[in-house]
């Protein structure tokens, strides 16, 4: 009942304390606001994962699809992928042909669309209504029908289409689908990869609570003050400090309720918000229950003990707080060790493989040591480092001056940058490890060569067309260009024997040099071609390839078997050479041929495989290509040569980190922001008499500067000394070697530019806080 007394005595206070009270709370509510929408985002993330997985999974086709003999039925549906991409956005779509009277549609999509229609999300119809899209409408010259829905959509941004086709068959490399929905689970995280999970967790969540616990602390010297006038009318130390957490109590309840208001807002908006291509439906951002619960439970206690354990340091009496002499010095001792424990913990949970199941519990403690033992370490920092500096222009000395009166403001504004710039360098360190297992290397050579098509038209008419085609396209400087079907060795066999076949290759003499080591070559001219460093390989190639001797153009590929027969005679005089790897790094062998030697459009199963080289100083020569590409073949698959591919879990893992690491970074600053205006607010008396003194406003403006730049820098150099040490322990828990010790620059740089917006936007206050009727009293 004592509790509950004082505790409401101290909200009674907080309620009606007039202006300064309202002001005071207020500042209160809204940093731990800022901080609880955050961690309701943050609670919301598997609701939403599970959201967008399940419509992924819903849109996929069922099962029996993947069989190759899914019989035809009134439901089934023709379809191929048509995605293609614009301007660094991908953009999803399939050519659809229902061979029935009632097809299965898509999620989110009302009517199949006819010939030449299509259904399209409606980021994509604005795209391609607005003057950006004006090469997307060439590449897509479909009506628009209708509009895809949300259960359809991964995202609101999403572009997507659904066009609808009347001459797709299964020969030109339709695909014929049962139904939507995949049931199969998704793939599960690899250890490497939740060891990664779990870090960034820790990193993003800590620095959320070391704010929280800033916020509830705001206006602490005018409490003080208060706490000493309740002291002097007879309230004992206990009864006061229960007073100033019912204080912390109140301020908290409103800043849930507060932290609830801006996430329900900042919900609203984010289906307009999208970076890295990455957006979500506000429906989908729902907090877990039980972390909801958590939160609700968890701040206004965390409040409640953080002034409780704040004030147990101050010393309050009938006459103030405020003395003349020092306060006591921090201790290191008991600070020190919590990192250290830390590294401890994380190195007796031992390294991480590929086939042991990992404890996510001892990884996160160990890492919550780490980064919380830096925070406890800031102050002892800070106040060790202020306490030696003398003289310095006016400026330097005022701020200095105010970190060694009281350093405990601005040393907790700036914990929690120093706890995220750590993690963050921490985190940099094991993606630099770990890049090598999730990235792997092409072969591909992209200075050669930017894109490639593969058509499985099989006119052979339609295939020479298509190297023509894409040599006339603005901005193509080269098209390594190629018209390819199967050859066989006439003559019958038996069941138990291997009919000798290979590949026959037609272009020009300048696309046949970039695949094969061939010096001279005129126009009719044949090569036999042998791959590298393969005898077994290169007889089997002379079986088929008999100079002098005939060879049949083989009828049976995509066509029906039984068709007739047509016949070559390969030239007696034909060279014998080697593969050269082409700009896709793959070797091609069997026999090559001019167009001279022979005609590509009497091919019976002709297939178009192009690599394109584009003049990089033409604006959009990729989007060029590509509508060429839709334009020959709305199903050419066009593909964009890269040295390296990155895997797709792994990518979505750094995904979220970007995202969670830009949120952060604005609540940080959003939290220094908010402290260094309470800081101005408390010393409004003493800048007016400062001005009254005849200070400049200029040597104010830069005292703040540094007072807010020195526990910055000081900050940055613990947490990046903290952040390569847990960065270290972490790469040797995976195996892996530390590839980049200087991870840390840009984070530096970040944190500076932070500095610099926070006094930039203080400024403004500053100004109104410097005039003569900040003296009045009563």
């Amino acid at each position: 009942m004592t509790w509950l007394r004082d505790l409401g005595l101290g909200i009674r206070f907080a309620a009606a304390g007039g202006r300064e009270g309202w002001a005071r709370t207020a500042l209160t509510a809204v940093g731990v606001g800022l901080g609880v929408a955050l961690l309701l985002a943050a609670s919301s993330v598997p609701q939403l994962l599970d959201q967008r997985s399940a419509r992924e999974r819903a849109r996929e086709e069922v099962a029996a699809s993947r069989r190759a003999d899914v019989p035809k039925s009134d439901t089934t549906v023709l379809r191929i992928s048509a995605e293609t991409e614009y301007r660094g956005r991908s953009v999803g779509g399939f050519l659809m042909r229902p061979e029935g009277t009632r097809p299965a549609t898509p999620p989110g999509v009302a009517d199949f669309p006819g010939p030449q229609e299509m259904v399209v999300s409606p980021a994509l119809r604005e795209l391609l209504a607005s003057s950006e899209g004006e090469l997307l409408r060439e590449r897509l010259p479909y009506r628009i029908s209708g509009t895809i829905g949300d259960p359809g959509l991964l995202s609101p941004g999403e572009l997507l289409f659904y066009a609808g086709s009347d001459s797709l068959t299964t020969a030109a490399g339709g695909h014929r689908l049962a139904g939507y929905g995949n049931d199969s689970e998704s793939d599960r995280l690899p250890p490497l990869l939740v060891v990664l999970v779990i870090i960034i967790c820790v990193v993003l969540l800590v620095p959320v609570a070391i704010f929280i616990a800033t916020a509830v602390r705001f206006g602490g010297d005018r409490r003080d003050r208060r706490l000493a006038a309740l002291r002097l009318v007879g309230t004992d130390i206990r009864s006061t400090r229960r007073i100033a957490a019912g204080e912390a109590l109140f301020g908290s309840v409103l800043g849930l309720l507060a932290g609830l208001v801006f996430f329900l807002v900042g919900r609203s908006f984010v289906g307009a918000v999208e970076l890295w291509d990455h957006s979500a439906f506000p429906s989908d951002l729902v907090p877990a229950p039980w972390l909801a619960a958590l939160i609700a439970v968890a701040v206004p206690l965390a409040a409640v003990f953080v002034t409780l354990a704040a004030l147990r340091s101050v010393v309050i009496e009938p006459l103030g707080v405020v003395r003349g002499a020092l306060a006591r010095r921090r201790r290191l001792w008991w600070r020190l060790p919590m990192p250290a424990l830390g590294l401890v913990v994380l190195g007796l949970t031992g390294r991480v493989d590929e086939a042991t199941p990992v404890s996510p519990f001892p990884i996160a403690a160990g890492a919550v040591l780490v980064l919380v033992g830096l925070a406890l370490l800031l102050p002892w920092l800070v106040e060790a480092f202020v306490n030696r500096l003398r003289g310095g222009p006016v400026p330097w000395q005022l701020a200095v001056r105010r970190l060694q009166l009281n350093s405990g403001a601005a040393t907790r504004a700036v914990s929690g940058i120093t706890v995220a710039v750590a993690g963050a360098v921490a985190l940099q360190m094991l993606f630099a490890a770990m890049g090598d297992d999730f990235e792997r290397v092409t072969g591909q050579d992209p200075s050669r060569a930017q894109f490639h098509t593969y058509s499985e038209k099989v006119s052979g008419d339609a295939a020479t067309r298509t190297v023509e085609a894409f040599r006339a396209t603005e901005g193509v400087e080269t098209v390594i260009g190629t018209v390819e079907t199967y050859v066989t060795r006439p003559g019958t066999y038996t069941a138990d024997e291997l009919q000798p076949t290979t590949s026959l290759s037609i272009g020009d003499c300048a696309t046949l040099m970039e695949i094969a080591e061939i010096t001279s070559c005129k126009d009719g001219d044949v090569f036999v071609v042998h791959p590298r460093g393969d005898r077994k390989m290169s007889d089997w190639v002379d079986r088929t390839a008999r100079k002098g001797k005939e060879i049949e153009l083989d009828p049976t590929v995509g066509t029906a078997a039984g068709a007739k027969s047509l016949r070559w005679t390969l030239p007696a005089d034909a060279r014998t050479v080697t593969s050269a790897r082409d700009p896709l790094g793959e070797d091609h062998w069997g026999i090559m041929a001019t167009v001279g030697a022979i005609d590509p459009r009497t091919l019976p199963n002709a297939r178009t495989m192009a690599q394109i080289r584009v003049d990089g100083s033409v604006e959009d020569a990729a989007e060029y290509v590509r509508n060429t590409a839709a334009r020959i073949d709305p199903g050419m698959r066009v593909g964009t040569l890269t040295s390296v591919t990155r895997d797709r879990q792994y990518a979505s893992v750094q995904t979220g980190l970007r995202l969670g690491a830009a949120a952060t970074l604005l609540l940080i600053a959003a939290s220094m922001l908010v402290s260094q205006l309470e800081q101005l607010r408390e010393r409004r008396r003493l800048l007016s008499v400062l001005v009254a003194f005849g200070t400049r406003r200029v040597t104010l403006g830069w005292s703040v500067l540094w007072q807010t730049a020195v526990p910055v820098v000081i900050g940055l150099l613990a947490a990046i000394a903290g952040g390569l040490g847990l960065g270290a322990v972490l790469t040797w828990m995976t195996a892996k070697t530390v590839t980049q010790w200087w991870l840390f620059l840009p984070l530096a740089g970040t944190g500076a530019g932070i500095v610099l917006a926070v006094t930039l936007l203080s400024l403004p206050l500053l100004w109104r806080m410097m005039r003569p009727d900040g003296l009045r009293t009563e």
